[in-house]
């Protein structure tokens, strides 16, 4: 069954890698089907695997091999809300270690260049806080961070 809306994300001849990258390593997240190319196009030759279905997090994804033309920028990124420390620096480290890039407040990429913003809900809950003292603090402590550091926030919000 095709579905109305699927997000198409552009890959350099390494869909596959990356689906299966992000299967292992978030939840509710699969490889369904790899197609390979009924012909040869610009990036690749008949028989190359040309697009990939698979899952992040729930959210329907096709995975498209269409050479180096168009590379991933932050103007595109996964958020990713996590429960606690614990889990942030899991899939925190499972992008970096794994080839990614640390950026600034919670952000990083992995190595295929897509952007993911590791966030933890409690640092979501404190910059969008309805008393805007406790959300400039919360915020002003995510400025002075790369990967989110929960105590930090907390701490913030209490306003240690």
């Amino acid at each position: 069954m095709t579905r109305k809306n699927t997000l198409c994300l552009w890959y350099n001849g390494t869909a596959l890698d990356a689906a299966t990258f992000y299967a292992s390593v978030f939840p509710d997240s699969v490889v369904q089907a790899v197609h390979r190319a009924p012909g040869d196009y610009p990036a690749g030759k008949q028989g190359d695997v040309l697009t990939v279905e698979f899952t992040v997090l729930g959210l329907p994804c096709l995975g498209l091999n269409a050479g180096p033309s168009f590379p991933h920028t932050e103007a595109f990124s996964f958020q990713v809300a996590t429960d606690d420390q614990a889990e942030t620096d899991r899939y925190w480290h499972a992008i970096i270690d794994n080839g990614g890039q640390a950026s600034a407040c919670g952000w990083c990429k992995d190595k295929w260049g897509l952007s993911w913003q590791i966030s933890p809900r409690v640092l979501t809950d404190a910059v969008t806080h309805c008393d805007p003292v406790i959300a400039k603090r919360a915020f002003d402590a995510m400025m002075t961070m790369t990967k989110i550091d929960v105590a930090a926030i907390e701490a913030a919000v209490a306003g240690r």
